[in-house]
């Protein structure tokens, strides 16, 4: 047996994977194997080590991937072997989760372990439906129990009596058993017209909640069709959800926004929709890599000084030339006293994060204002460090306007390698709502992987067929260059951004849905 393994129970919250705790988290990034329940955040297993063996072993109901005890052995035995090992579950782990049990077998193995508590879905879901269950005008006291006891036991030991003075009361898993549930409540005591709400995939982005009294609800679910995971809430804290609701009622709530942006590089939109409720899907179809060739950006660098003007027509081509300056041992000094220009706000901000301010930033974020504003560059070197499919509309321009231009590939843009089944899938099934792209090779590239991997970089043959699987799908562009690319698809753009920018695309996002409400 090796002294090294231990086993962390960790809460992972109830869906939204920001509840997770930071030590969670830690426990998390350490681990050598995770065991995960059924609901938890795709986006936390990212979290984990590359090297990390993910294990599912949930459970639903009516079916179970791996029986309990069969989760406990699986704990002992990978801990014993000198494991770190993260049991990831939902909600807090020995809440009605079971983590108890299976603390109990580590330590009767004589076994290290830790439970590191989370966000319980008796506290998150009705957080995130806008009901507290406390109020000092409406409830001081809160009861939480389980819709779904243990099948062996004789009979119920929920005391439903001593429930009926509680100001607010929560039930988990208590969707199969609503009926004998409100039953019980009238039967000892509750008033017909007691609130109610049911609150089914509290804190996930299809978060849906019925607000009703003890004598209607049974037959509102049926007509809504509410179904599992579902908490209730019973109690006057319930008539608060009108007044205080703060997640449903976001702009982008309930809409799924598909975005093509590289992965490293997903992020910044990502975190922006989910600000305003939307749910991200990320489906990167480029990535960016080095030049085959170095050498051409080597000898650039070396001799930047020489250079009028650099041109940074792009984040990644910031991220690209400072990369390579510290492999050549430099820094930002050898741009000595040349001019920099940066395309954009972002492209000016990653400049500034290393110490760089640009002389010049057009006030349209495309090539062609950067020629409206540069000047006179007649005799003057400009060196521009880009992308090897970059536009050439830019050096050409300048090299009119008597201009030395050195345009030297800073990285490649190449396709992903995504495939595109899965996406497919979800547009024959209506499950995305807006697609968005940020630059024309994200289009190239999307309909590649659409076309069953295609990657000429040009419209393809298939193109055609795909219009009618887009067709109930808004498509929200970056700029009138990526706008142009999409229609030579043979697609309409229904969402422009004025501003060039990320921020800009999802206000143009936020405008095109506030019109249609």
């Amino acid at each position: 047996m090796s002294p090294n393994g231990i086993a962390y129970l960790i809460g992972s919250g109830p869906g939204d994977p920001g509840l997770i705790t930071v030590k969670g988290l830690d426990c998390l990034r350490r681990a050598d194997v995770i065991l995960y329940d059924r609901l938890i955040a795709s986006s936390l297993l990212d979290e984990a080590p590359a090297r990390a063996e993910r294990i599912f072993v949930g459970k639903e109901s009516g079916r179970h991937i791996m029986p309990q005890h069969e989760i406990s052995a699986l704990l002992v035995r990978l801990v014993a072997e000198g494991k770190v090992v993260a049991r990831l579950k939902g909600g807090d782990p020995v809440l009605f989760g079971r983590g108890g049990e299976e603390a109990e077998a580590l330590a009767e193995a004589g076994l290290p372990f830790e439970i590191v508590p989370g966000v319980t879905s008796a506290i998150g879901a009705p957080t995130y439906a806008g009901i507290p269950l406390t109020h000092r005008s409406f409830a001081s006291t809160l009861a939480i129990v389980t819709g779904h006891e243990d099948p062996s036991k004789p009979g119920t030991r929920i005391d439903w009596r001593a429930l009926t003075d509680i100001g607010t009361l929560v039930v988990l898993m208590g969707h199969k058993k609503l009926p004998s549930i409100v039953a019980q409540l009238l039967e000892h005591g509750r008033t017909p017209e007691t609130p109610i709400a049911l609150v089914q995939w509290g804190t996930h982005n299809r978060q849906r909640v019925l607000v009703s009294t003890l004598s209607d609800v049974i037959e509102e679910v049926r007509r809504v069709n509410l179904g599992s995971p579902m908490v209730a809430v019973v109690g006057e804290v319930v008539n608060l959800r009108e007044k205080l609701r703060w997640f449903d009622n976001r702009p982008l709530f309930g809409k799924r926004v598909l975005v093509t942006r590289a992965k490293e590089q997903a992020g910044t939109l990502s975190a922006l929709l989910e600000r305003h409720g939307a749910e991200p899907v990320e489906f990167p179809v480029i990535q960016m890599v080095p030049p085959d060739d170095l050498t051409p950006l080597d000898t650039a660098m070396l001799g930047a000084a020489r250079y009028d003007w650099v041109v940074f027509t792009s984040v990644n081509g910031v991220k690209a030339v400072i990369d390579r300056l510290y492999v050549l041992q430099k820094d930002v000094r050898v741009f000595g006293s040349s001019q920099l220009c940066a395309i954009g706000p972002a492209t000016a901000n990653e400049l500034g994060r290393h110490g760089l301010r640009p002389d010049l930033m057009p006030k349209e974020y495309v090539a062609e204002s950067i020629l409206e504003s540069i000047g006179d560059v007649a005799g003057q070197h400009v060196l521009l460090p880009r992308a090897d499919i970059a536009r050439e509309a830019l050096a050409v321009e300048l090299a009119k306007r008597g201009a030395q231009v050195d345009e030297v590939v800073a990285y490649r843009t190449i396709p992903s390698g995504a495939a595109g089944d899965t996406i497919r899938a979800m547009l024959v099934q209506g499950e995305l709502d807006i697609i968005t792209f940020t630059s024309s090779s994200t289009v190239r590239n999307f309909m590649a992987a659409l076309e069953g991997g295609k990657t000429d970089n040009e419209p393809g043959q298939g193109s055609a067929a795909l219009g009618p699987l887009l067709a109930g799908v808004k498509i929200a562009c970056i700029g009138p260059i990526t706008a142009q690319t999409i229609a030579e698809y043979g697609l309409t753009v229904h969402i422009q951004a004025r501003e060039y920018t990320i921020p800009g695309l999802v206000d143009a996002i936020l405008e095109a849905e506030k019109e249609t409400r």
